[in-house]
């Protein structure tokens, strides 16, 4: 009897499971794993909101494997060690996993097939596409090559895209195939990897599989309105399931199929933004760099500035500039941050303080519960102008209007900068322009009770576009 076994990762469901529905296809007794992998979780913070979230998404698996009287192995360790050990533990044929496009997961993924293959009796290693709807060279120029600016990549990505690519892979019928549960593995605590307890339960988003369905179903009852609520801080127009997206527990088939049936600018918008996320991955992959370098090669002769008394200001949220810092302050307090807020203060970290993007990234990167390296790198070097941006490096927002045109009541920002909670609305944007009188009047002093703004805002574009200049002799100039 052939004998598989599936790694999940950043895939945690047990439906619509490409790696699962083929191993479940092709042999008859499949057995299932986790592994906590240590190389990662050794470089996070003791508190860290991802591990928890991981752990209730992997909970739910190994629950809706036991009701389908199966179970889910789970290990602690390096999975490079793990997977192999396990697979020849098990006597599996082979081992089956969704492809990750990350430099670092690829490297992981050779290595342990390397070992398989070594092994005695050796084993196969497979893979297959389930976090993107196309990978790798699937979406390419007339021209054989990577696409470098969305707007083509996207309009060949709608011209390709056939019902067939998001049709789901079934697992359900197939579930006789899974291996009968000998004994389950008690799953870990928090503690027991090494981690405490995060507020994750007190930010009250649902976790696993069920709370993804969740929150799509109420996403869906607000996608008409997608396209312009979006941009506003303060309005719930987002579909929040970036986090889900991130670990798997919703399929990106399911929600592009949604969102390509819905008539209606909103649905389109949202299926933008996945499409943008489809980009991102396959930059990532055909680029391999740009996880430590910028994607336009000119632009890693960029001098930037080293400022980390301004870098701290910018992590705290305490720039004086209030929508920059409502946003930091969004990030710290909930491990997520609104799109358009991502770029604001991206843009605000690499052109108004002139500081290099992969601090920022870095950052993100351990603060974002959502992330994911492929969107992150690309988010924050499409707004530093050193990544794919049909505009170049021009491209510079203003942090003060941003905030007047996306949050003109100040409601987001009173939220997360409760010490200008009474400026009136009149300077709510810009508070530093308030009399003694004034701001004596609403309780806040500038430079006391709220910092003054920690550079001007004209004089550093000025400053940008001279460092562009002077660096980049290759880069367009603006006409």
């Amino acid at each position: 009897m052939s004998a598989a076994l599936v790694w999940f990762r950043r895939d945690l469901r047990v439906h619509d499971h490409a790696a699962l529905h083929h191993a479940l296809k092709a042999h008859r007794r499949v057995h299932c794993v986790f592994v906590f992998d240590t190389t990662i979780l050794g470089l996070l913070p003791r508190r860290d909101r991802r591990v928890e979230f991981i752990l209730r998404a992997v909970e739910e698996v190994a629950a809706t494997l036991r009701a389908m009287g199966s179970a889910l192995l789970v290990r602690h360790g390096d999975p490079v060690v793990e997977i192999p050990r396990l697979a020849a533990e098990l006597g599996v044929d082979a081992v089956f996993a969704n492809r990750d496009y990350e430099p670092a997961a690829i490297a992981r993924d050779t290595e342990v097939k390397r070992r398989l293959h070594n092994g005695k009796p050796g084993a196969d290693y497979q893979d297959f596409k389930d976090q993107v709807i196309f990978d790798r060279a699937e979406v390419m120029t007339q021209g054989g090559t990577p696409f470098s600016v969305f707007t083509p990549y996207k309009n060949a990505w709608l011209k390709r895209l056939t019902s067939r690519d998001l049709n789901p892979w079934p697992v359900e019928e197939l579930a006789t195939h899974l291996a009968p549960a000998q004994s389950a593995d008690p799953l870990p605590t928090l503690q027991q990897l090494g981690f405490e307890a995060t507020d994750l339960a007190e930010l009250k988003l649902p976790t696993g599989m069920s709370g993804a369905q969740i929150m799509f179903r109420d996403f869906a009852e607000r996608i008409d309105d997608y396209a312009v609520s979006r941009d506003f801080p303060a309005v719930k127009g987002c579909s929040y399931l970036s986090a889900h997206l991130r670990f798997g527990t919703i399929s990106i088939r399911q929600l592009a199929a949604y969102a390509q049936a819905q008539s209606g600018r909103g649905a389109a918008t949202w299926l933008s933004e996945l499409i943008w996320r489809d980009f991102y991955h396959a930059i990532l992959w055909h680029h391999p760099r740009v996880a430590t370098q910028c994607f336009k090669p000119a632009c890693d002769a960029l001098r930037w500035d080293k400022a980390p008394e301004l870098f701290a200001a910018w992590c705290t949220g305490r720039t004086g500039y209030p929508l920059v810092d409502a946003a930091m302050r969004q990030l710290s307090a909930s491990g997520w941050m609104h799109n358009r807020l991502r770029m604001v203060t991206a843009s605000f970290l690499t052109k108004d303080l002139g500081l290099d993007w992969r601090q920022g990234e870095a950052w993100f990167a351990e603060k974002l519960l959502d992330f994911d390296l492929a969107a992150n790198n690309g988010g924050w070097q499409w707004a530093a102008s050193t990544g794919c941006d049909a505009q170049p490096w021009f491209r510079i927002f203003n942090p003060v209007t941003q905030s007047e045109k996306f949050d003109a009541e100040g409601r987001f920002i009173r939220r997360y900068v409760p010490e200008l909670e009474r400026v009136p609305q009149k300077f709510i944007h810009a508070p530093w322009k308030m009399s003694a009188a004034e701001q004596v009047a609403c309780g806040v002093r500038i430079g006391h009770d709220y910092p003054a703004p920690v550079v001007d805002h004209a004089a550093a574009r000025e400053r940008t576009l001279a460092r562009f200049k002077a660096s980049q002799e290759r880069l367009p100039v603006p006409s």
